[in-house]
């Protein structure tokens, strides 16, 4: 196995409080995991629940992976990634992406726009505010000036990472941000994705050993590996055909176009059993990991040793109970 840091990504699915996050984030920091991710979707707002964890733990890093660029303003995104440095004593990493239309426009009410640009502007504006520099910004959607934090900046800035699927999306990544949240790839379809990142460092003059590659995959470990591996094709069904078509593209153009589009086609039309069959064992071992203890972290060993991503997180099926995400974060633990 290589060095490759392990994060965890608590749960997407609703949980049954505030305690419990802080509680699963500090068995990740028991068990070793280096980072705690928490998306921020239509439950629990991540800024309150990080603060949270914040407070609840010692030494492993936070972060949101991620937070959508169109439900708050960058300025406010910089303030708050200013704030939960602070009150993490400098574990937090800022993730942000553009989420996806469905969410944007049904829950947030806003035009999804232009996500590249958007993003881009978003990361621009964020590490200004952060600079604690008098904010001068004259973009497509944002115009600002004559404002800086009237707190300290953080001595420490935060890294603003940002997530992305298609390539140029992932290029702009490289080329602005401080790195690339991964997810829904292949071996060999993040290897295609990581020369856009790569060219687009190289377009942004940075420095890439300073840049970080996270590659999220949906895990669960049980006894019962059949139960395992249900929960798993669940989740990623559910993405490919009930979240745009953003997860079915990502899948089409690493060579599976057939199964991305009968998977989505057989969601639309309601009939999850069917969308699930069309999803085959061997693809989603490529995309996922699953079965009992030994079994997944066999497969997610095989993951870690992927060359190019710094960092390998394990996440979970929107359907896995409390017991089951212990479980699967206790298997899979770096320790």
């Amino acid at each position: 196995m290589t060095d490759t840091e392990r994060d965890v990504f608590l749960p997407v699915a609703a949980q049954p409080s505030v305690d419990a996050l802080v509680e699963q984030a500090r068995t990740g920091e028991a068990l070793g995991y280096d980072t705690a991710w928490l998306p921020e979707t239509w439950g629990r707002d991540a800024v309150t629940t990080l603060t949270s964890i914040a407070h609840g733990t010692e030494d492993i890093d936070i972060g949101t992976s991620i937070m959508p660029v169109y439900s708050r303003s960058p300025a406010l995104i910089g303030q708050t990634a200013a704030t939960l440095q602070e009150v993490s004593e400098g574990r937090f990493r800022l993730g942000l992406g553009p989420s996806g239309p469905i969410v944007i426009e049904n829950w947030h009410g806003a035009d999804f726009g232009n996500p590249l640009r958007r993003t881009r502007e978003t990361v621009d504006i964020v590490k200004q505010v952060l600079s604690g520099e008098e904010l001068e910004y004259d973009g497509e959607y944002f115009d600002l000036q004559g404002f800086r934090l009237r707190c300290d900046p953080p001595e420490t800035v935060p890294p603003v990472e940002t997530a992305g699927m298609g390539p140029k999306a992932v290029e702009l990544a490289g080329r602005f941000a401080d790195g690339w949240h991964a997810l829904m790839l292949t071996a060999e379809g993040i290897q295609d994705r990581l020369e856009d990142f790569n060219r687009g460092s190289e377009m942004g003059d940075r420095d890439r050993s300073e840049q970080r590659v996270n590659l999220s995959l949906t895990c669960c470990a049980l006894d019962d590996a059949e139960e395992a591996k249900r929960l798993v094709k669940a989740h990623t069904c559910f993405y490919i055909g009930g979240m745009g078509t953003f997860y079915r593209d990502n899948l089409a153009r690493q060579g599976h176009e057939d199964v991305a589009n009968e998977v989505y086609d057989n969601w639309q039309e309601g009939d999850r059993e069917a969308a699930m069959a069309a999803m085959p064992d061997d693809l989603l071992e490529d995309l996922a990991v699953w079965g009992t203890p030994e079994e997944a972290r066999e497969r997610f060993e095989r993951f870690a040793d992927i060359d190019g991503p710094d960092a390998v997180s394990v996440s979970f099926p929107r359907g896995a109970d409390l017991e089951q995400i212990e479980r699967t974060m206790d298997a899979l633990a770096p320790n």
